[in-house]
């Protein structure tokens, strides 16, 4: 059930806010239970089988936790978290990994393994981090273990965040989960961030991402170097508003229940260098892998060798953390390539380049980033790039290019211009003024409007990080 649905949007979402403000304030331990039935509920509608495999980790993370705040030695705390990581890791290792593990073993020592067939539950990779973020800081007393454990379910299947983040951080939602208040500021400015994702999401990515599909199913050896491009600002723009689209989505129904989660989007391709862009994309992941792994490996504490190894290592689990694929892999490697190489060569000279050239030069690689994200294979991969750099021009190049103009130049604007600030900077004068609140009102709903015209008209609405 995506958000972008209409049984999402008509069914299931108005019998949540119906039920959920039904019930009195001062039962908050209700409230929080038709939440839970819901979000359990959403989830079970798309993965009726997947949904034990997230009660599983829900347990392990409750008892563990539990046996944590009640243990009186370190060494048994340390047995309690490990051994609940260690399952975490191994039911993620087993429903995303094991295909790809056998594959590689047929290929790599010649055997004739059978590759099994595992169905990997919705969103297991948020889940399973998620729930490994409240041991790993129930451990470290960052947080107190919540003793009640429909509380710790809820967390986890709070359903704006479950299947495609953002990955939210207990100590983020502990009070609220207990004591929340919902106000109508917050209802509002959440509902009006649903619809901006929602927009985002159906006027955007949508209509990009279908020329992105196209352009990329051609595979390189069919492509000009006028498409290859093409194939590549269009993805990467697809990927932009596909994923803050839903962010924004899960940020605004949050908000609407007294939920403040964090922001995971900051204007990505604004940066002006690698670094930057991975202190502004998909913020919650780059901090998870901050804290859970690149600072306990020991950071940038133990000297620059063993920076460089903590990198490397750190971003080729990132890679595999978005699916089990080479392709990925390289993508991990490929951006921790680029991060070395600005801390220990370039970072000083691309200071004093001008602005500008700082943007080029990082939209640049974030783009043949997205190149190896996208391709399926290490071979689609040097297609697309050798058609992207080494590509001859095509006959028929205007001519599709008058025409993706002529069917997609409104999108392509609105993405560019959406990408920047630039628009909140200019009505940010008048935002206070009531015509202005009322004209923004009517421009959101004009968007719901159409939203709901391009949702009833297409049949390409994919998520793209539901995958993950």
């Amino acid at each position: 059930m995506v958000f972008s649905s209409f049984v999402f949007l008509f069914l299931f979402f108005p019998a949540v806010l119906a039920c959920y403000f039904l019930v009195p304030r001062r039962l908050r331990s209700v409230r929080n239970g038709v939440l839970l039935l819901f979000s359990l509920f959403f989830y079970l509608y798309g993965e009726p089988k997947g949904i034990f495999v997230m009660l599983g980790v829900i347990g392990v993370s409750y008892l563990s936790a539990m046996a944590m705040e009640r243990t009186k030695t370190q060494r048994a705390r340390r047995w309690a978290m490990g051994i609940a990581v260690a399952a975490m890791v191994a039911v993620l290792g087993y429903y995303k990994y094991t295909g790809f593990a056998v594959e590689n073993l047929n290929s790599f020592c010649g055997l004739s393994l059978p590759a099994p067939q595992v169905i990997m539950p919705i969103g297991i990779s948020f889940f399973t981090f998620q729930s490994m973020s409240y041991v790993l800081d129930v451990y470290r007393r960052t947080v107190p273990a919540q003793r009640n454990p429909l509380y710790v379910a809820l967390y986890v299947s709070l359903f704006p965040q479950l299947v495609a983040g953002p990955i939210v951080r207990y100590e983020t939602v502990a009070q609220e989960i207990v004591s929340r208040q919902e106000r109508f500021d917050d209802f509002h400015t959440g509902l009006q961030r649903f619809l901006v994702g929602l927009a985002k999401k159906m006027l955007l990515a949508n209509p990009l991402g279908k020329v992105a599909t196209d352009l990329f199913g051609m595979g390189g050896d069919a492509l000009s170097t006028l498409l290859a491009w093409l194939g590549a600002v269009c993805f990467a723009l697809q990927i932009l508003y596909d994923f803050s689209g839903y962010s924004d989505m899960a940020i605004g129904m949050g908000r609407m229940f007294g939920f403040h989660f964090l922001e995971n989007f900051r204007y990505p391709y604004l940066c002006d260098s690698i670094t930057d862009f991975w202190r502004r994309w998909h913020i919650s992941l780059s901090t998870w892998f901050r804290d859970y792994i690149y600072i306990p490996l020991g950071g940038n504490r133990k000297g620059k060798a063993r920076q460089l190894v903590n990198l490397v290592a750190v971003w080729a689990l990132t890679g595999l953390w978005h699916g089990a694929s080479w392709n990925f892999v390289l993508w991990g490697l490929y951006f921790a390539a680029l991060l070395i190489f600005e801390k220990l060569v370039f970072g000083k000279v691309l200071e004093r380049l001008p602005a500008v050239l700082r943007h080029l030069y990082a939209l640049f690689f974030v783009l043949l980033g997205w190149v190896i994200f996208n391709c399926t294979s290490l071979d689609a991969i040097g297609a697309y790039l050798y058609a992207m750099f080494a590509g001859t021009p095509g006959a028929a190049d205007g001519q599709y290019l008058i025409w993706f103009l002529r069917q997609y130049g409104l999108e392509l604007v609105g993405a560019v211009l959406a990408a920047t600030p630039l628009l909140p900077r200019l009505v940010a004068p008048w935002k206070e003024k009531a015509w202005a609140q009322t004209a923004y009102t009517v421009w959101l709903l004009g968007l719901f409007g159409l939203s709901l015209l391009t949702l009833a008209n297409s049949s390409f609405n994919p998520f793209i990080y539901f995958r993950f």
